[in-house]
């Protein structure tokens, strides 16, 4: 017989575990990872509102995607422009980025299916006698590292010709040059210490699951046991 046990350890993991794997997979896919050096408007480009001049503007640039602007002549205005610049995985600026690519795809792979699995522990709390806590959370464990050593090796591609096309001459494997990092990276890097911190709390999970007050609640006949 299926119980449904919900406590508030239990369902704070879930929900982390969640947010993690989107927080993670929205990074990856963003092209906001650098923030490009500021380039000048033309002076033929006049905004409609203020006919004033248009105020510079930063480039971004992502692992395989980037943000432009694209200029219209005739209406005066500038377009953003977002999209991967790579077709294929061969076409990634960077043998540092590919291999960054790689790492963060299987990290972030785990994560969802961590994340999928954890819904569904309100029902189910252990799979051929382990508990499915702490699988998960070894599993998280491992989705970490794959995410450390995408962090670690993607600023070695900073000095490819990619990077320094919008970062400047300065650029190179470590440096920024001219750009700066954007929030992708940051949320990358958040999304790996929770990450971590939710492998840990896993832990915290199962211990609230499987303690006396639920063994006394199953026993009494309740399908349904919520606990704080």
């Amino acid at each position: 017989m299926c119980h449904v046990i919900v406590t508030c350890r239990s369902m704070l993991w879930t929900l982390l575990s969640i947010v993690v794997a989107f927080a993670e997979l929205i990074a990856f896919m963003s092209a906001d990872w650098l923030i490009g050096k500021a380039k000048p408007s033309s002076s033929e480009e006049v905004d409609n509102r203020t006919g004033g001049s248009q105020e510079p503007y930063h480039p971004t640039l992502g692992i395989y995607g980037r943000c432009t602007k694209i200029s219209h002549m005739q209406l005066s205005k500038r377009d953003t422009l977002c999209g991967p610049y790579a077709e294929n995985f061969n076409e990634i600026a960077s043998g540092f980025w590919q291999a960054t690519a790689i790492f963060l795809a299987v990290g972030i792979m785990i994560l969802c299916a961590v994340a999928f699995v954890s819904v569904f522990t309100m029902c189910v709390q252990s799979i051929m006698k382990k508990s499915i806590f702490n699988v998960c959370g070894l599993l998280q464990g491992i989705a970490g590292l794959f995410l450390i050593l995408g962090l670690i090796l993607y600023p070695a591609g900073w000095g490819c010709q990619k990077a320094i096309s919008y970062c400047g001459h300065y650029a190179s494997a470590y440096k920024l040059g001219d750009c700066s990092l954007g929030w992708a990276f940051y949320t990358a890097i958040g999304g790996t210490i929770l990450t971590f911190i939710c492998a840990v709390f896993s832990a915290q999970a199962e211990i609230a699951t499987s303690s006396d007050k639920v063994q006394e609640e199953i026993e009494e006949g309740k399908n349904l046991i919520c606990l704080l």
